[in-house]
């Protein structure tokens, strides 16, 4: 239950640490990448943030399931869809 309520709050917390970021393909969509570049571009992208999004987790000393749906998260809201 603990971890549970922890996941829901470090959740809640992922949000605004991309928020004054645009997305990886916003980004792509405002450079007009197309086809390869936007794919490597993309790519790239999701890997820092996975970084970023680690870095994060590991700040809130954040373990097990609640680690895992933290980045999770965290990634795609970076990445955007």
């Amino acid at each position: 239950m603990k971890t549970l309520i922890l996941a829901v709050f470090a959740l809640g917390l992922a949000g605004p640490a991309f928020a004054q970021s645009a997305s990886c393909n916003v980004q792509a969509t405002e450079k007009k990448l197309a086809g390869a570049a936007k794919t490597s571009f993309v790519t790239k992208c999701e890997k820092d943030a996975g970084a970023a999004c680690d870095k994060q987790a590991a700040d809130k000393k954040l373990a097990g399931a609640a680690k895992t749906s933290f980045t999770t998260k965290c990634v795609k809201d970076a990445v955007g869809t």
